[in-house]
């Protein structure tokens, strides 16, 4: 295992820079997911490239680098950059993940979908909120709470059901990683279309997107 987040060894390294380094860089995100977009957060684990060894120090982890610390503390939406900089300060170096389910679930589908989905839904000019672009080809919809489990029975109704589509909700329990912070060991997590006052606090019903992503995902495929 090459190294580890959130341990006394990893803390005591990392303490005198990484506090620093990261009241500027992943508190200063936190803080603005928390205090402006009202979003919780959580530390993750991060993985390190090439051999992707996961920092929660499980050898057989089947999620390196895309999962919550073990024990770590929520860090709740309305928190502070002070706040943040306090809970941060003792996961240095760990990944920003933003928690399913509460704010909002998403829609996920392969970044050329999700392209082209954002330039005819806003051509459309149907309600959207952010988005984000994986450094494993895949693009996120932020949409409101209960898709994953609505997903279904969203499909059916629309005809989409039978279909063999790269398309998929994501709900409580899962956890999306975000921008700026690097994603399994692939690479950092970017804004395909980023939080805006006017949508991150209220992002679309996932029908009113569904359709579309559906159509497009199917296109694709053929």
């Amino acid at each position: 295992m090459g190294f580890t987040i959130g341990g006394s060894r990893s803390t005591k390294e990392f303490r005198s820079g990484s506090r620093r380094r990261g009241r500027t860089s992943e508190c200063t995100a936190v803080a603005e997911y928390t205090g402006l977009w009202g979003w919780d957060v959580v530390p993750g684990a991060r993985a390190a490239a090439p051999a992707r060894d996961c920092s929660c120090g499980h050898t057989n982890c089947s999620t390196p680098g895309a999962h919550p610390l073990p024990l770590a503390p929520t860090v709740a939406a309305g928190a502070t950059l002070d706040e943040v900089t306090e809970t941060w300060s003792g996961y240095p170096g760990a990944a920003v993940l933003l928690p399913l389910g509460r704010a909002f679930d998403v829609i996920e589908v392969s970044e050329e979908a999700g392209r082209r989905a954002l330039v005819r839904l806003e051509r459309m000019g149907l309600p959207l909120g952010p988005v984000t672009a994986t450094p494993d080809g895949r693009a996120q919809f932020f949409v409101a709470p209960g898709a994953a489990a609505e997903l279904p029975q969203l499909l059916y109704r629309m005809g989409w059901d039978d279909a063999d589509l790269d398309l998929r909700a994501l709900g409580v329990g899962a956890f999306l990683t975000a921008p700026p912070s690097d994603h399994a060991g692939l690479g950092p997590v970017g804004w395909l279309r980023p939080p805006a006052l006017d949508s991150a606090g209220g992002p679309p019903q996932a029908r009113l997107l569904l359709g579309t992503l559906a159509y497009i995902c199917h296109r694709l495929r053929r």
